[in-house]
């Protein structure tokens, strides 16, 4: 399935979406935002930077808007929320009402009641924010986890015993891009967050953490670009993924990846079979 963010159902148009698994929906938030200020979006020689600032139109402008373009695709649709503070999410689920066939909890937001600290990052806010999600919805509910945190592991059976049914691993690196010429930062924000193939090995060892340390299925997202790097998700416990830069440079990225997992798939079983 495609990354949050990484995905319009404008390309509905331009790809065969129903070969994928789920389609993810930008982060929705309790209120509209427009982003962060420009530049928005800068690249290394180590991946790309992006410091959007997650723009959003609020549960009752998705509702009207974007949600029935994603219907449209007859794909499930993974209703990604988010929130400042941890009674938010189970408030945009009560909004959201039956739209969706599931929500992912975007826990890497700054949690204005706790200085500023990720949700995600705090085992006990985490508890707090997916306890009241579950009680607001019988859908799936999967936790995308973020990158920087002390103990993923934690933070993982924390979000499990609160009635999560999956997790997500993980979301951007938090990094400091700067400008080659001035020496300031590259984008508006300051900081932003590293993707692409060169975080695979950093987002490898919170997978590997977190499968050995939940009995959920765990989603790996972070650097896939082909097949081969879905096999290696899997040998570490992921049992899904999900595809986000790899999209910029090619829309047609995850598709891709998908048909190359059916055909890997069939020379494993004539293998077998011979």
């Amino acid at each position: 399935m495609p990354a949050s963010g990484c995905f319009g159902p404008e390309l509905g148009r331009l790809i065969p979406v129903k070969e994928l698994g789920a389609v993810v929906t930008k982060t929705v938030f309790a209120e509209p935002r427009g982003g962060n200020p420009v530049h928005r979006l800068t690249e290394l020689n180590v991946g790309m930077v992006n410091s959007v600032g997650i723009p959003s139109e609020g549960p009752q402008g998705y509702l009207r808007r974007l949600h029935p373009q994603y219907r449209a695709l007859e794909v499930p649709v993974i209703i990604s929320i988010g929130g400042h503070r941890t009674s938010e999410y189970a408030q945009i689920i009560h909004e959201l009402g039956d739209a969706g066939e599931a929500f992912e909890l975007n826990v890497s937001c700054p949690n204005l009641d706790s200085e500023g600290t990720d949700i995600g990052a705090d085992p006990t806010a985490l508890e707090q924010t997916v306890c009241a999600a579950r009680a607001a919805t019988s859908k799936p509910l999967i936790v995308k986890l973020p990158a920087m945190i002390s103990s993923v592991a934690d933070c993982a059976r924390a979000a499990e015993a609160s009635g999560a049914d999956a997790m997500c691993v993980s979301n951007s690196i938090p990094v400091l891009a700067l400008d080659a010429h001035t020496r300031q930062p590259a984008l508006g924000n300051v900081i932003g967050g590293l993707t692409g193939p060169n975080i695979r090995p950093i987002v490898s060892r919170l997978v590997w953490l977190t499968a050995r340390s939940v009995n959920v299925p765990v989603i790996a997202c972070g650097g896939v670009q082909t097949a081969a790097d879905v096999l290696d998700y899997f040998s570490l416990g992921a049992t899904a993924v999900q595809v986000g830069t790899a999209n910029f440079a090619r829309p047609w990225a995850t598709v891709e990846i998908a048909r190359q997992l059916v055909d890997v798939s069939r020379k494993l079983e004539n293998t077998h079979l011979n």
